[in-house]
């Protein structure tokens, strides 16, 4: 594989490591500058509002554009975001911090998919996105609960220092290791555009938004759980995330096979094991024994939806893989916005610490039903065609 590829990897491990690297400081930084659980949430569902926006923005912007450079730049945004959440001496300069440095990340995974997949032949492409995207899963195994536990050992803004240094070397290895790349000038946005004139494109997008929104809308304010409700220390809370990031490595591997196998039915079952599994982790969050087990289990069945629901995507916009892409991303990241502020809400509403759980629960439970209603829609216009 080409080298090119590791940058481009260290990059998806920074970016998954600046989403969600601050879950488990939330406390730290709550007490800190003297917010609410609630304001405290809004610093991963606003950097998720500005994931949606970039997502779209930039990559609509961006896309005739030299590849390489693009990478560059975007890079460079992400730089900027973090010195100065690493900076900021204020709970508004910090959320703006976080703002500035989410926008890259659509544009960054979009176009650097496309870039990717032209570094090696045909039959290697497939590998080669998947090395790229082994960044963010490797993010989310070890880089978030290892940056909790500096975070809680050296200060929280230590993180926000070491994502802008590997934000230097991601830009450093995309200039030095990927060659100039010109963009595909047959792109023709108006054209792209145009998928969302199909209802089933508006259904995926809602599947990943009440999707995602399940997983996030619980795991946002996991540490306030652990801690407050479940009795662990903070000190533990790392190695706690470590299972759920495990869980969502092996989700994800078998997510995309059952997807591979039955795409709607898959996601049916997935999101009636979510929605059971969030409800129990609200119910026995208590016991030490449970809350590790459904902890695992979590992060194992919440991400196993993202393979099958990247493929519903593209099986109803293949012809507009570029906004396709973008719009994706842009769901997932509404929905990490929508279950964070849902879980807040619950929070500053007095319903306690599992509240958001069971946020999560009604997210996910609505999502069954659009997948169930959804697939019932596809098949009947099917019918009609072959009719």
């Amino acid at each position: 594989m080409p080298t090119g590829l590791f940058a481009l990897a260290l990059g998806a491990f920074g970016i998954g490591l600046t989403e969600f690297g601050i879950v488990g400081l939330l406390p730290q930084v709550a007490a800190e500058f003297n917010i609410s659980e609630q304001m405290a949430g809004y610093l991963v569902s606003g950097y998720a509002v500005s994931v949606a926006i970039g997502a779209v923005l930039l990559t609509s912007l961006m896309i005739h554009m030299e590849r390489r450079l693009t990478l560059m730049l975007l890079s460079g945004l992400f730089i900027i975001g973090n010195l100065i959440s690493a900076l900021s001496v204020s709970y508004d300069t910090l959320l703006f911090g976080r703002i500035v440095a989410a926008l890259c990340h659509g544009a960054f995974f979009s176009i650097g998919a496309v870039v990717a997949s032209d570094m090696v032949e045909g039959d290697k492409k497939g590998a080669a996105i998947s090395l790229m995207f082994a960044g963010l899963t490797v993010s989310n195994i070890v880089g978030v609960p290892l940056g909790t536990f500096v975070g809680l050992e050296m200060g929280w803004r230590t993180i926000f220092w070491v994502l802008a240094f590997i934000g230097v070397v991601t830009m450093v290895g995309i200039r030095t290791l990927i060659p100039a790349m010109p963009a595909h000038q047959d792109t023709n946005l108006s054209r792209e555009f145009a998928v969302f004139n199909r209802p089933q494109v508006w259904i995926s997008a809602l599947l990943s938004v009440l999707s995602f929104g399940g997983v996030i809308g619980g795991f946002t304010y996991i540490a306030f759980t652990l801690t407050q409700v479940s009795g662990f220390t903070a000190q533990t809370v790392p190695w706690l995330l470590v299972l759920f990031g495990v869980g969502t490595f092996v989700g994800n591997i078998y997510g995309g096979k059952a997807a591979d196998k039955s795409l709607n039915k898959s996601l049916g079952i997935i999101l009636m094991l979510l929605t059971v599994i969030m409800a129990a982790f609200a119910l026995f969050a208590q016991s030490q024994f449970m809350t590790v087990i459904l902890l695992l289990l979590m992060g194992t069945v919440g991400l196993a939806t993202a393979p099958g629901l990247q493929l519903r995507m593209m099986k109803y916009a293949s012809d507009a893989p570029t906004v396709a892409s973008g719009t994706n991303i842009a769901a997932f990241n509404i929905g990490n916005a929508l279950g964070a502020w849902l879980g807040g809400m619950a929070l500053d509403k007095g319903y306690g610490f599992v509240s958001p759980l069971w946020v999560g629960a009604a997210l996910s439970l609505v999502a069954l039903v659009v997948v169930i209603l959804g697939g019932i829609n596809s098949g009947l216009k099917t019918s009609r065609v072959q009719g």
